[in-house]
């Protein structure tokens, strides 16, 4: 989620949702920590409020590709916390917007009194019983607002739970995610509220919602010595999530417009990684160290790719001249349109690569997928997430992937 343009089956999952169901039931605020998620199983996907415009992708089509019917919980994205207070982004896409009986999940036109996305997200609950909505905050270019949050824990907390439990659209939301870039670090600008601001704003958080909600966060997936996993107090903050979305992707990309060029989500490290420690398993072993368990992590796979063009070298670690042209962002491309613009022609760290004319690009498939799904469990943890619904194929082959290789 680096930027806004980017960063049931059967029984298995009906269990899951049973399991979710259960520890959504409780109900006095409290501060005690919720219980772990049961490890390998929970899948997580952001869909995006911007979404619904140039890409077209609407909560329906969340339903027609066979995703929400894989999905223990919606991510939706984002509000913002400038100022230190919680409000929506964009009040028509998320409940003005009148949808008409084609693009509604339903198939009946809005007839109100609640209109936009978030009448969308309630009727696809009702087709899906199991399934939970939780509204993230914040986001690559709205992070700032936290430093101001970090300020006064409790009445961020209090404005948040404002927005989301509004008496309109109450029902459509089980909890809130934070998404921090970063605690006491550096993203699109820098915070510098301290070691302990970021567990401190989670536990204000968490005593506002209460023990019934779902609290989670996204977090930095920087496994580097004196990195961003160190910048913050994420083994303390834990306790008051349900677990923590690992951001294990955008490690690489064009923002080195001269290259070399290298995996944009690598699972391992590999000979000739232009940073050590850039890597998920890097910053998964670090988080385990730190003291934060297994199952309260989930994977990130991200459902685009980067690129670089001016490349000559079909392997990683080639020169480049440039971001590889992108239909929304330059150096960065969904993976619905590369399967086909710019077919994988090999792997590497457990994830892929493709070399077309000049242009180098590496993204996830779906058999890679499979082998991340695979090193989730190997490792206990929670499940894993996806940024974002709208990257993947009509019929959603990314999320099945994730899907079938959790259980």
């Amino acid at each position: 989620m680096a930027t806004l343009t980017r960063r049931r089956v059967a029984a298995g999952a009906a269990a899951l949702a049973g399991l979710l169901a259960t520890a959504l039931m409780g109900t006095p605020a409290s501060t005690a920590a919720p219980a772990a998620p049961a490890a390998g199983t929970t899948m997580v996907g952001y869909f995006t409020n911007w979404g619904i415009y140039d890409r077209a992708y609407q909560v329906k089509n969340l339903e027609t590709s066979a995703t929400a019917g894989k999905l223990n919980v919606i991510n939706y994205a984002f509000g913002s916390p400038a100022g230190g207070k919680c409000a929506l982004t964009d009040a028509y896409a998320d409940y003005q917007k009148v949808f008409d009986a084609g693009s509604s999940v339903n198939g009946k036109a809005d007839a109100g009194p609640l209109y936009g996305n978030f009448n969308q997200l309630r009727e696809l609950k009702a087709k899906h019983p199991g399934l939970k909505v939780v509204f993230s905050i914040g986001g690559w270019t709205l992070s700032d607002g936290f430093t101001q949050a970090a300020k006064n824990p409790a009445a961020f907390a209090s404005s948040c739970y404002s927005m989301i439990k509004d008496p309109r659209w109450a029902d459509v939301f089980d909890g809130i995610d934070i998404d921090w870039e970063y605690p006491n670090a550096c993203g699109l600008g820098c915070d510098t509220s301290g070691a302990a601001a970021f567990k401190n704003v989670l536990s204000a958080v968490r005593s506002k919602f209460g023990s019934g909600a779902l609290v989670t966060a996204a977090i930095t997936a920087d496994g580097t010595s004196g990195g961003k996993i160190d910048a913050a107090d994420y083994a303390g903050a834990a306790q008051y999530v349900n677990w923590y979305n690992v951001m294990t992707y955008d490690y690489f990309g064009a923002w080195a417009p001269t290259g070399p060029t290298a995996p944009n989500a690598p699972l391992n490290s590999y000979t000739g990684i232009p940073t050590a420690g850039f890597y998920a398993d890097a910053a998964i072993q670090k988080l385990k160290s730190k003291g934060v368990a297994s199952s309260k992590m989930l994977l990130g796979i991200g459902f685009y790719g980067r690129g670089w063009t001016g490349v000559t070298q079909a392997t990683p670690g080639g020169k480049a001249t440039g971001a590889a042209p992108g239909k929304y962002e330059a150096g960065i491309q969904d993976y619905k349109l590369l399967k086909t613009s710019c077919p994988a022609t090999g792997t590497v760290a457990g994830t892929a690569y493709a070399k077309c004319g000049s242009q180098w690009w590496s993204y996830d498939t779906p058999a890679t997928v499979k082998g991340k799904m695979s090193y989730a469990k190997s490792q206990g943890l929670g499940g894993a997430f996806f940024w974002s619904a709208d990257g993947d194929t009509s019929n959603g082959e990314l999320a099945a992937a994730m899907r079938g290789g959790l259980g």
